[in-house]
């Protein structure tokens, strides 16, 4: 068993900071984080055996420990976008010396491990997703508008925030040009209004407990919601639907989707349309489970990591 980690160059000014962990001979694997923009989650190769995997954890451009990080107001966005970390994650594979991985994510991660795995399905040996998105443009609308009607309140401080936007009008995209104001306090607001929608969404879930926006450590709020609003108010970068209409891309890969019946700001109908495009892959929706899952979703999860260690 062991622990390595590296920086490594990915071009464009920016460093991605990688570690890898477990059995250096075992099966490769590689952890997809959320957000756009949470940075690595040293608990989650806790979901894995590190005596059968090698797991290896990304920060994804301008998070976690990545450099320079999007909390800067001076870090040039324009080179972070879905194609720039797709091509991170190849640089990465090759670097690492890996012919195969199984990728596994969540969230804004299922989107990129999706992209990856149609550009690059040579390269992937399976594929398991907790919290199924591809960020069309349409399931953006619904997590800042749609899902308002259950939170009519928290929404329209949340449209307040954005001084002038119809109520019809482009919320995210208001909001990313917030955060690429000069003037420090006006982006704090905008970090402080994004946070306590996100919140809001999963209020339900968190019950009061620890926020998992508004309670990160300033830095790495600042650049999530910098990296949200960029990401988000350009659709991803991705046609609308593209990720669905190219599922074909993923035939033979064996995959595990696992999606919470009471998600609210991700319903279920994105994880059961990806499964009726993706013949290979198998959905769990798990009941009285939300976006960030329960016990049942991540049993499914160590369950398929474990059937999966057995294929080599």
């Amino acid at each position: 068993m062991s622990g390595t980690s590296g920086m490594l160059d990915v071009g464009d000014g920016n460093h991605v900071h990688w570690e890898a962990h477990g059995d250096p001979a075992g099966k490769p694997a590689l952890i997809v984080h959320g957000g756009p923009g949470t940075g690595s989650n040293p608990v989650r190769p806790g979901l894995f055996d590190l005596e059968r995997y090698r797991v290896v954890l990304l920060d994804q451009r301008g998070s976690g420990r990545s450099t320079p990080h999007a909390s800067d107001p001076a870090t040039d966005m324009r080179h972070n976008t879905t194609h720039h970390l797709v091509a991170d994650m190849e640089r990465l594979r090759t670097h690492l010396g890996i012919d195969r991985w199984l990728l596994y994510g969540g969230s804004w991660g299922s989107t990129l491990i999706l992209a990856y795995a149609e550009q690059h399905p040579e390269r992937v040996s399976e594929i398991v997703i907790a919290s199924v998105t591809t960020t069309r443009r349409s399931e953006i609308d619904w997590l800042y508008r749609g899902v308002g009607r259950f939170f009519p309140e928290e929404w329209e401080r949340f449209l307040a925030g954005a001084p002038g936007t119809p109520r019809d009008g482009d919320v995210v995209g208001a909001y990313a040009r917030l955060m690429e104001d000069q003037d420090a306090a006006v982006r704090a607001k905008a970090v402080a209004d994004w946070c306590a929608w996100e919140d809001a969404v999963l209020s339900g879930e968190t019950k009061g407990g620890p926020r998992p926006f508004g309670d990160r450590p300033p830095a790495a709020r600042v650049a999530l919601v910098r990296i949200c609003t960029h990401y988000f108010a350009h659709g991803a970068w991705l046609e609308e639907g593209a990720l669905l209409r190219d599922a074909h891309r993923l035939a033979g890969i064996p995959g595990v989707l696992v999606h919470g019946r009471l998600d609210m700001g991700g319903p279920p109908h994105t994880a059961w349309a990806l499964a009726q495009v993706w013949p290979d892959a198998r959905l769990h929706v798990t009941e009285e489970a939300g976006h960030l899952g329960n016990e049942a979703s991540r049993a499914h999860v160590r369950a398929a990591l474990a059937e999966f260690a057995a294929r080599g």
